[in-house]
């Protein structure tokens, strides 16, 4: 594989501010967003790849070595707590146990990495109880990491770290193409116990296909041949592995009485959603425009993942207008269009300015496109260039807890 110099990304600010308040940490992500190359920036005292068979079942047979290795590093360091890091801790659940102990006992500070949150959980929560570690979620590359270099390249191909380093689009499709078959269709499967593996992998291209749309769980159950609940349940097991971000509408309104309560479901990078699709490289216009709106909305949620109180939202009026994506923050809501244009025109702002007459919290809309300058359509309705959400972004309220 090409190599690419390293990217300082976002999340490493969070991490080591954690550490140095000697808090652990659980930095959860899709395989290959990158989270054993952040880890393997830091100064650990014991670093343990749970991915290594050798090492999975030596734990999964006494996960209490671990207490007593542990145990023998803070006698070596004179009491000081060391950082041990434990890659893909979802291989070995049973492990949480000793750690919670440990981190219980200020016996060492952890980081622990997962690429799925199902395995470590009990019940619906995950068995690290809340100010025991500082959770946080790793995505692709951004655009506030990285800016593309090309717009369609990132619509086709995605922002992974390793599909971006390498240069050949064959061998990208060829990455992508392994990583579909061997994580998605079978680890995410197995993992989740999956009973019938023709249904799952329909439903995978399905899900692939309709991401960025309003999810019709009936629809699916009737296309792939299985129960309504089924499809509801494959859907919790990629949500839960990380692979798909669920988006939620805004459906209160004074006047309108029929607004969309259903979701929408993003898969987590581009590049996977085509070949998880089975599309080709070669994409007609309409469909590069609903790509770029994915995009847009995939940028928006890696901007807010450190907040907990910026939320990415839609709003859709079956009997009128719709908003592709709304910022929600503390104070305002902020409606956003994306067009695959470069020239857009008073037609496009149809549903931002039924929404900004709606909601007092909305002040001012923007058309996100591929114009090259800033464009003033309305009095409060601006269109910018794609390049420009960086900007836009610094300048919401965005509340960022670490």
């Amino acid at each position: 594989m090409e190599h690419m110099h390293y990217i300082v990304r976002d999340i490493e600010n969070p991490i080591n501010a954690a550490l140095k308040r000697n808090k652990s940490v659980l930095l959860l992500g899709a395989r290959q967003t990158g989270k054993t190359t952040i880890v393997n920036q830091l100064k650990s005292d014991l670093s343990l790849s749970l991915v290594r068979p050798d090492l999975r079942l030596r734990y999964e047979k006494n996960p209490s070595l671990l207490t007593q290795e542990v145990s023998a590093l803070v006698s070596a360091k004179s009491g000081r707590r060391p950082l041990v890091i434990l890659d893909e801790i979802q291989k070995v659940p049973d492990l949480l146990d000793a750690v919670q102990d440990l981190i219980d006992r200020k016996t060492a500070n952890f980081v622990l990495t997962g690429s799925s949150a199902r395995k470590l959980k009990k019940g619906s929560h995950i068995n690290l109880l809340p100010g025991r570690v500082v959770s946080l979620n790793l995505n692709p590359l951004s655009i506030l990491e990285k800016t593309p270099q090309n717009l369609s390249q990132s619509l086709l191909y995605g922002s992974l770290p390793g599909i971006i380093a390498l240069k050949n689009n064959q061998t990208k499709d060829i990455d992508l193409s392994s990583y579909v078959t061997t994580y998605l269709e079978e680890e995410v499967r197995t993992e989740a116990i999956v009973r019938s593996l023709g249904a799952f992998a329909r439903f995978l291209e399905f899900a692939a296909t309709e991401s960025g749309n309003i999810i019709n769980l009936r629809k699916l159950s009737q296309n792939i041949g299985v129960a309504h609940t089924t499809i509801a349940s494959y859907f919790q097991i990629l949500e839960d592995c990380l692979i798909i971000k669920r988006i939620d509408s805004i459906s209160k309104s004074l006047t309108r009485k029929k607004l969309t309560k259903s979701s929408k479901y993003l898969f987590f990078d581009l590049g996977v959603r085509r070949l998880a699709a089975k599309e080709g490289s070669q994409l007609p216009s309409e469909t590069m425009g609903k790509l770029f709106e994915q995009f847009i909305g995939l940028e928006l949620l890696r901007a807010f993942h450190l907040s907990n109180e910026t939320k990415l939202k839609f709003w859709r009026d079956p009997n009128g207008p719709e908003v592709d994506w709304i910022i929600e923050t503390r104070k305002e809501y902020i409606p956003l269009e994306i067009k695959w244009s470069n020239s857009p025109s008073i037609k496009d702002i149809k549903g931002i300015q039924p929404f900004l007459n709606e909601y007092n919290r909305a002040k001012c809309g923007y058309i996100i496109c591929r114009c090259p300058r800033r464009m003033q359509l309305a009095k409060n309705i601006i269109a910018i260039p794609w390049q420009e959400l960086p900007t836009l972004l610094k300048s919401v309220d965005i509340n960022e807890n670490f």
